[in-house]
């Protein structure tokens, strides 16, 4: 990470990473539940990837008072998010998900949350930004706090929105220096390595089947098994673990040039495509593919490897932008 063009390559590196487990988390999503070993992978893998995803995000906002930032947010953001919101709509309606056919784009489609969310993220930065560190304590009590209000829930994403906020204000208030002193420690690869092996193995042996809903951060304590005081204690406890997990995850990234570094420039495009491919192979194929470990993350490593391609961005550009 020691020049602007190291430090580029080794954020696309982890944005590739990221997304790759993304469309991986979603690919083994209907199966986690039959099988232990996914189960695992799941849950370990959505502990982190997309705080780790909205840490990042965070980082790159830093020019929110730029002249035309907001314009450009509301861009390559917003207008995606009701451009494909309408898009999933129909979808549903045609494969039979939906007995009607109505477009609310109150209630974000599968992964679009994290759109709406990253636009209401930029908003927050106008307020909390100023607050800097104190900001960011106001917002893990407010993360924590919105757990505690029964019908919060994913309208307007404003569960999620609260919920992960902290990641992205956290990733908006650490810079360069920063990262250097978590990424080039000194033993910060054996580190990481040994932290990511111990959450694995952890989620392995004593996750509960019904605390997924924990890591998703999109209702309420009410909503995921019944309200309690100490709730709030929990969600702060998943803060901290994330966090470690997060910055165990940062060093293991490498900082040099691959085929896979452009397609880490090109997330958005996997981001909003994969639900396509993912559901439709899901519909196809038989349960019984969740045996086949090889196949499923080759699979989801084709998919982000091609909806991170070149040709689909040139040609797909005009519909995700609205640039016609």
């Amino acid at each position: 990470m020691a020049s602007t063009e190291n430090r580029s390559k080794y954020f696309d590196n982890a944005k590739f990473i990221l997304i790759f487990l993304v469309v991986f988390g979603h690919m083994i999503s209907p199966y986690k539940d039959q099988d232990k070993i996914l189960f695992t992978l799941y849950t370990a893998i959505f502990l982190f990837h997309m705080p780790a995803f909205i840490l990042i995000s965070g980082y790159f906002a830093k020019g929110y008072k730029k002249k035309g930032y907001l314009q450009k947010t509301i861009q390559k953001i917003l207008i995606p998010y009701f451009i494909f919101q309408v898009i999933y709509s129909v979808v549903y309606y045609l494969v039979g998900k939906e007995k009607t056919l109505e477009f609310d784009l109150f209630q974000p489609h599968w992964s679009l949350w994290f759109l709406l969310s990253l636009f209401f993220w930029n908003l927050l930065l106008y307020v909390f930004a100023r607050l800097k560190w104190v900001g960011l304590f106001i917002a893990v009590i407010i993360g924590i706090g919105i757990g505690y209000i029964d019908n919060v829930g994913s309208f307007l994403s404003i569960s999620r929105t609260f919920v992960f906020f902290p990641y992205f204000l956290l990733g908006f208030l650490l810079n360069g220096d920063h990262l250097k002193m978590i990424v080039r420690a000194k033993y910060a690869v054996p580190a990481g390595i040994a932290i990511i092996a111990m959450t694995f193995i952890f989620f392995g042996l004593g996750f509960p089947q019904d605390a997924v809903p924990w890591l998703l951060g999109d209702t309420s304590y009410e909503n995921m098994g019944g309200m309690q005081i100490s709730d709030g204690l929990l969600r702060a406890l998943q803060y901290g673990l994330t966090l470690i997990v997060v910055f165990a995850f940062l060093p293991l990234i490498p900082s040099n040039q691959y085929k896979i570094t452009k397609i880490g420039e090109r997330t958005l495009y996997v981001y909003l495509f994969h639900g396509f491919i993912i559901k439709s192979i899901q519909a196809i194929l038989p349960n019984s593919i969740s045996e086949n470990y090889l196949f499923l993350l080759a699979f989801s490593f084709i998919v982000c490897m091609v909806l991170g391609s070149y040709m689909i961005k040139k040609y797909t550009k005009p519909l995700v932008e609205l640039k016609i």
